[in-house]
């Protein structure tokens, strides 16, 4: 079962255009998606899958399950910033390790639209209350790993960082907004009304993702040989520590719910790593934090460990316990 799975997931179109993005690079290929069409596509599957969700979501009853899921995410998230952050410490300076810290604790929009699609694969659909969690997750690992910044900075001449603006700008990052926004129109909206833009939220759906994979894949090609200057330490930690997190999470969601996609949304949410959100925000809060280190961690080495490896691991996991 978990060869197939895998196999699977190797042969997915997206996965294979990621593929091929890293490949053109390689090749001094001139291919590349314009930015204004990259940044569109990005918005379109936030929209897609936070307006999917919020129909999904009102056809469900708030529960208590829900509520304690939704406070499991947000535990998750702190949590993998926290621990993440010491480990980090013994080879990283203390900018560097809060910003991948808090990469590691934050989500992967994208990633986690992939998983979607990996459920559908399987015949299984989203609940719409995991993209409320998904949304949920992005601040406060930020926040956390600021926090720690700042409590263990010891340079006097550098300016301590103001958790409130850190807190506004986490909450009002454009991804976050649009993903929770759309999620309330979706929310709010009866069957009928989103019937009549189905075409475009569902239809459309795998085909831009496919190429936004495209664009991720020239992406982290063109950041790959930088950040082997970092040596073997940032490699390992971002194909291990993942792994670890989507395996356990999906063990320890067992005691919030007993569903198999929530739990293996669970173990997607707690693998990825942000890199869109925790790259705006260090961007603005620690300048002196690498970008050629976080960024190519998240994107070009977590991303597809996930998406090949993790995804068959994490639901064998959540199928088997």
């Amino acid at each position: 079962m978990n060869f197939n799975l895998l196999i699977e997931n190797l042969t997915n179109p997206a996965l294979l255009f990621f593929v091929l993005g890293v490949v053109a690079v390689y090749l001094k290929s001139d291919l590349e998606i314009p930015p204004n069409s990259s940044k569109f596509i990005s918005l379109y599957l936030l929209f897609s899958i936070g307006f999917k969700g919020g129909q999904e979501l009102s056809r469900e009853t708030f529960s208590s399950e829900i509520a304690w899921s939704m406070l499991f995410g947000i535990c998750i998230s702190l949590l993998i910033s926290f621990y993440t952050f010491f480990i980090l410490r013994k080879k990283l300076n203390v900018f560097d390790a809060g910003a991948v810290a808090a990469a590691y604790g934050s989500v992967s929009a994208v990633t986690f639209v992939t998983a979607v699609s990996y459920l559908e694969s399987q015949q299984l659909s989203l609940h719409g209350h995991m993209v409320a969690i998904m949304a949920l997750m992005e601040s406060p690992a930020i926040i956390m790993g600021l926090v720690l910044i700042t409590a263990f900075n010891k340079e006097e001449n550098v300016e301590k960082i103001e958790i409130s603006s850190v807190i506004k700008h986490s909450l009002t990052n454009g991804s976050v907004l649009l993903i929770l926004g759309s999620l309330v129109i979706g929310l709010l909206a009866n069957a009928k009304q989103a019937e009549g833009i189905k075409p475009f939220t569902n239809d459309l759906f795998k085909g831009f993702l496919a190429i936004f994979l495209l664009d991720m894949g020239v992406t982290s090609g063109r950041k790959l040989k930088a950040f082997f200057s970092f040596g073997l330490f940032p490699l390992i930690f971002a194909i291990i520590i993942p792994l670890i997190n989507g395996c356990t999470f999906a063990l320890l969601s067992s005691f919030v719910t007993s569903d198999v996609t929530n739990r293996f949304m669970f173990a997607v949410l707690g693998a990825s790593a942000s890199y869109i959100a925790v790259p705006a925000a260090m961007k603005i809060t620690v300048p002196e934090a690498n970008p050629g280190l976080y960024l190519p961690m998240a994107l070009a080495v977590t991303f597809p460990v996930n998406i090949t490896i993790g995804m068959p691991l994490y639901f064998l996991v959540a199928q088997n316990t």
